[in-house]
């Protein structure tokens, strides 16, 4: 989360402008200090690069795109056709068109288009992990059909902040829009760029980045104008973004928590956001809509910390999220003072925490890190372990050390085990999978349930009350959740007397238009169906592949092996059968043999009915499939795959 941002000049950012001077360097911000904010990205062009605007309330000049501008560099496609509204004889000119394609039905793949005339602005590109049916899935990412023919038109792609949820689908969704503009914070761009270099050697050299350096910036994107305010999250560098539109002003926290102080009463104060141009657009994430607990502070979860790290008998094993990184560089400090080594585990953590370094978010003495391959010629009082895995992923670290996969780290009796962070809806029964691996190996297992030893990154219902009452919107939109959270976010919304027809909950793929009469939900919707990425494989696993795939992991397959002879159809060999996932066939040679004398069978019958094996194989393939699963649910109850292999010799 950010807090203590220092303020700079006002600039207002023309992006392309031909005019563009370069005023002296500004000092930017550093995560809760006043100290310039490190340059490291070779590609990222400051905000002060641009003329600024001397007057920071004076209604900005609009001005054109440079003409020796360069296009973004993409294959041009034929724009698609217009797809027909509710509003009779109306166009999209002169109107606000907000579209998100993901993260309204789900928890991830959050991604939004802001549509003004020949004008697009996105907010974020992020993942969704898979869920328990998506068997050999990686992740999901949103479906980006809308803008086929589009790609000219993208303006900008801003950043909230560095979740996955969030950035998780850069890589890919950059390299297909022909990487335009992006924005954001250091940090954030900094976990851009390596998760691009990442999914593609060299392909970071592409990014064309404009990093916000302060709050105050300003940035034109044809009839946007993007400003900022502070936001808090459970991650460094998280902003929350405004754009103005002739049709309306968007105020967009991305993700946000609402920290209190001892008195209960929030830390940052928003009622300036209720000074906007009307009519001001709240979209806000409602995912802790159903969250009626009060929230736990820093303050307390600090004390937890420190006492567990301070008087634990043994090793220190704190799980949480590797984006954690101002909590990690907390935790690192008080293992410092205590004369502690720290060791890091698991790539995305280890990533994470080098950034930070380089960003100089972690100032930690080079002498405080150790390699996890030497961690055990440390004692085990003088060792604490950061790693991934606290929602229990069958790959990350924690779950590597309970089930003894782990090279170097194997749990003892007096180990204490923190896992310090929430848990993400649908990981309910990983996480107690995981619990219960850890009580069974260790004596002292500590999670949310026993202590606050963790802040969550989301508020609850008692702060979307008070973001509503203090940003005071003309029209309320809840997003990033499910939908179920988003209609319980709305009915807050109508209890403080929003008007019912001012609160639009919208699904993924919902178009919801603004112009001078109004805000509405059109009829129009755009295709936001799962696009999967498997290995390098990026939406060539259809629904019809998923579907064989989930067929397999519940029942399993048969495989059925028939050689036959090309001049008269009959069997050469007695039918060869393979099951995987269905049946041990050792323990079960009675039903296989039942199976292969049902294959006799249909291939005699089919004989005898005068259709030769060399006028249609495909047949007998269907016969195979249909009369050997009908035989086996028969014999089972259980429907396998069933696969025939017909040889022809």
């Amino acid at each position: 989360m950010e807090r203590n941002l220092s303020d700079s000049t006002d600039n207002l950012l023309s992006v392309g402008s031909p005019n563009s001077s370069q005023p002296k360097k500004r000092q930017g911000y550093h995560h809760r200090t006043n100290k310039q904010t490190p340059k490291v990205l070779g590609t990222t062009v400051p905000a002060t690069n641009f003329k600024p605007n001397p007057v920071a309330s004076q209604k900005p000049p609009r001005q054109n795109r440079s003409q020796n501008q360069k296009p973004n560099q993409t294959i041009r496609l034929n724009p698609s056709k217009p797809q027909r509204t509710f509003v009779p004889k109306a166009s999209n000119q002169n109107k606000l068109r907000i579209i998100p394609l993901g993260g309204c039905e789900e928890v991830g793949r959050n991604m939004t288009i802001f549509e003004y005339n020949q004008d697009i602005v996105i907010l974020d590109m992020g993942l969704q992990f898979p869920e328990e049916d998506m068997p050999g899935i990686d992740y999901i990412i949103p479906n980006t059909e809308y803008l086929k023919g589009k790609e000219k038109n993208i303006r900008a792609v801003i950043f909230s902040h560095g979740h996955l949820d969030h950035i998780g689908a850069s890589p890919i969704l950059l390299e297909k829009l022909g990487y335009p503009l992006i924005v954001g914070r250091p940090l954030t761009l900094a976990m851009v760029k390596h998760k691009v270099e990442d999914y593609k050697k060299h392909d970071a050299k592409n990014l064309k980045t404009l990093m916000v350096q302060s709050l105050n910036d300003q940035f034109k994107f044809g009839n946007f104008t993007l400003k900022f305010f502070q936001m808090e999250h459970s991650i460094m560098d998280a902003v929350g973004v405004i754009l103005e539109t002739p049709q309306g002003t968007v105020i967009h926290p991305g993700d946000w928590t609402l920290e209190r102080d001892n008195n209960n009463k929030p830390i940052l104060d928003y009622s300036h956001l209720s000074k906007l141009k009307s009519p001001r657009i709240l979209m806000l994430e409602s995912l802790g809509a159903i969250d009626v607990r009060p929230s736990a502070s820093h303050e307390v979860m600090k004390k937890n910390l420190e006492k567990l790290i301070t008087e634990a008998p043994g090793r220190v094993i704190i799980g949480t999220f590797s984006s954690q990184i101002e909590r990690i560089s907390w935790i690192i400090s008080q293992a410092e003072k205590l004369g502690k080594k720290v060791a890091l585990d698991g790539y995305s953590m280890k990533m994470n925490i080098e950034i930070a370094k380089e960003l100089g978010y972690i100032k930690a003495q080079k002498h405080t890190f150790i390699k996890i391959e030497e961690a055990n010629g440390y004692p085990d009082d003088k060792l604490v372990i950061i790693a991934t895995g606290a929602q229990g992923e069958g790959n990350a670290v924690l779950s590597r050390i309970i089930t003894g996969a782990h090279r170097n780290i194997k749990i003892k009796k007096n180990d204490t085990v923190v896992l310090s962070s929430s848990i993400i809806p649908g990981n309910e029964n990983t996480i107690q999978r995981l619990k219960d691996g850890l009580y069974r190996q260790c004596d002292n297992v500590i999670h949310g349930e026993l202590m606050d030893i963790h802040v969550s990154g989301h508020g609850n219902r008692q702060d979307i009350v008070h973001m509503l009452q203090s940003i005071k919107p003309d029209y309320y939109i809840p997003v990033y959740a499910y939908y179920y959270m988003l209609k319980e976010s709305g009915k807050i919304a109508k209890e403080l007397k929003i008007a019912e027809n001012h609160i639009i909950v919208p699904n993924n793929g919902s178009v919801i238009e603004f112009d001078q009469r109004g805000g509405f939900m059109s009829k129009e919707t755009v295709n936001t169906d799962y696009v999967f990425v498997d290995g390098l494989g990026v939406g060539d696993v259809s629904n019809i592949v998923l579907r064989d795939r989930q067929m397999m992991s519940g029942e399993g397959m048969i495989v059925v092996i028939a050689t036959m002879s090309r001049k008269d159809g009959k069997l050469l060999s007695s039918p060869d059968i393979i099951s995987r996932g269905f049946i041990y066939m050792k323990e079960n040679k009675e039903i296989v043999e039942d199976i292969r004398n049902q294959v006799k069978k249909i291939i005699n019958d089919h004989n005898k009915s005068g259709q030769k094996m060399a006028t249609d194989g495909e047949m007998i393939k269907e016969k195979l499939r249909n009369n050997v699963g009908q035989f086996v649910f028969q014999k089972t109850k259980r429907r396998p795959m069933i696969l025939p292999v017909v040889i022809e010799v």
